[in-house]
């Protein structure tokens, strides 16, 4: 088992971290459709849980998983994926993108003046932006919000794979 979660969670890594250097590296911060493409981007990594758990499934359980640990193993490979993009995005953002935080807090700002909303509503919204902005400082704050951007989709492809492959029947393929 830990072989395979080192495998495809390697892999989920090293997509995700991939896609984040090369729209990093090849754009300049497009913040309406970079998030888009970033869960783009962690949904297609993060099915390397699904196919890690059934080859798991298929190739030493007789087409057999239970639904815990088959979480598990998703758990796992998330973890790992998680991690790489963790670290990836903080290389980033100590050599290329050090004013991100910066342009984001500007970008947010502005649509917030064209978003309609009262000026007391935008006002608050900026205080707690520029409130953000500080915590993010942090490293500890800052690699924990990185962390959990990726964690929840994993987290939830994770058990939406061990509820599909707890069933035999279910995709199974002979060896």
């Amino acid at each position: 088992m830990k072989k395979i979660v080192l495998i495809f969670g390697i892999i989920a890594g090293m997509i995700v971290s991939a896609m984040l250097f090369i729209s990093m590296a090849t754009q300049s911060v497009d913040f309406e459709n970079g998030e888009l493409l970033g869960y783009a981007t962690m949904i297609i990594a993060l099915s390397t849980i699904f196919f890690g758990i059934k080859t798991y499934r298929d190739k030493h359980l007789d087409g057999s998983i239970k639904f815990g640990k088959a979480f598990l193993m998703g758990l796992y490979i998330t973890l790992i994926a998680s991690a790489m993009y963790t670290v990836s995005w903080m290389i980033i953002l100590n050599t290329s993108a050090e004013n991100f935080m910066e342009d984001y807090y500007q970008h947010s700002v502005e649509q917030l003046k064209q978003s309609g909303q009262t000026q007391a509503e935008i006002d608050l919204q900026i205080q707690q932006m520029e409130e953000f902005k500080e915590l993010y400082k942090n490293p500890i704050v800052h690699i924990g919000v990185t962390f959990l951007e990726i964690f929840p989709v994993g987290l939830l492809i994770s058990i939406i794979s061990a509820a599909i492959l707890r069933k035999r029947k279910i995709i199974l393929v002979e060896s």
